[in-house]
């Protein structure tokens, strides 16, 4: 059955559309746009009108190419800063009267089942599962075997809420990025505590952070996700692009190969948030992987729909 997802992030609105059979899914097309929904979120509490009018502009598009692809079913999400927002009802009513779409805001334990039933997917069933979802406001830690999560949090930890709160900097300076991660550790560890864990078999991260350090470690002009699919960083490489992405300028840095300039603000974040998650669970490396909560969506959406 052919599906269609919409994801409205934290700082990106992205699109799925696939053939769906079972928990197999077959990518028709894919999109993502970076449109900072959740800017100034963690400060305000609102939703920006620039946000906001970023969101619409692509979800216009999108609803498009849904309605030319013949997508039998729609799934629309919204995250991160809708949930936290207070005129967060108020966009999800807006979205409702310009495009007669009904947009479903999700929570942290939601956004981690999605996630890992979409990662799991075509995966060993007797693997033991550690899926990292670094997201704008939110991230995502879940631990399953096969298709089963055991164990999921949500941190209140993100690409965006942590390059305002904690990296002013241009470039962001040690005692900034020292902070950061101090941050980061204490939140995992507090989400940890007590939790009785699988013995890890592979650990997969997914979302733009992992897949924008992938695409940088290939140096990859243009972006390719099958190339990223499966590439494998160890702890010392990604440390090792933090240090070069951390020392130079916003400017400098939209010039890297391989990573999107829209993507250059936040990649340092969450670069952090990656090393201390990696640090938490003593791995040695991560798998990166575009499986991730709009394959989970799609195959809700199809299995909704019969």
């Amino acid at each position: 059955m052919r599906v269609a997802v919409i994801d409205i992030g934290t700082n990106s609105t992205r699109l799925l559309i696939a053939d769906v059979e079972g928990r197999e899914v077959d990518e028709i097309y894919r999109e993502s746009r970076v449109t900072r929904l959740g800017r100034g979120v963690d400060h305000s509490g609102q939703l920006s009108a620039e946000g906001i009018e970023a969101v619409c502009e692509a979800i216009g598009s999108y609803v498009t190419l849904v309605a030319e692809e013949e997508a039998k079913e729609m799934l629309v999400i919204a995250t991160s800063a809708v949930r936290d927002a207070e005129n967060g009802d108020a966009f999800v009513a807006e979205l409702r009267e310009r495009f007669a779409i009904q947009c479903r805001v999700i929570d942290g334990d939601q956004e981690a089942n999605f996630t890992y039933l979409g990662t799991s997917s075509g995966r060993d069933p007797n693997e033991n599962l550690l899926v990292i979802d670094i997201g704008g406001g939110s991230t995502e830690i879940i631990v399953g075997r096969g298709s089963e999560p055991v164990f999921h949090t949500s941190l209140q930890a993100g690409v965006v809420r942590h390059t305002e709160r904690l990296l002013t900097g241009d470039p962001p300076d040690s005692a900034e990025l020292e902070a950061l991660a101090k941050d980061i550790s204490k939140l995992v560890q507090s989400a940890l505590e007590g939790a009785e864990l699988l013995e890890i078999d592979r650990a997969i991260a997914v979302a733009g952070t992992p897949s924008s350090l992938a695409a940088i470690d290939l140096e990859l002009e243009p972006y390719d996700p099958m190339a990223v699919e499966g590439h494998r960083l160890p702890l010392g490489t990604v440390q090792w692009w933090l240090s070069r992405l951390a020392s130079i300028p916003l400017e400098e840095r939209k010039r890297v190969p391989g990573l999107h300039p829209d993507r250059a603000q936040a990649i340092v974040a969450g670069v952090v948030i990656l090393i201390e998650i990696m640090r938490n669970f003593d791995l040695l490396e991560i798998e990166v992987s575009e499986h991730d909560i709009l394959y989970g969506c799609a195959i809700t959406a199809a299995a909704d729909r019969h």
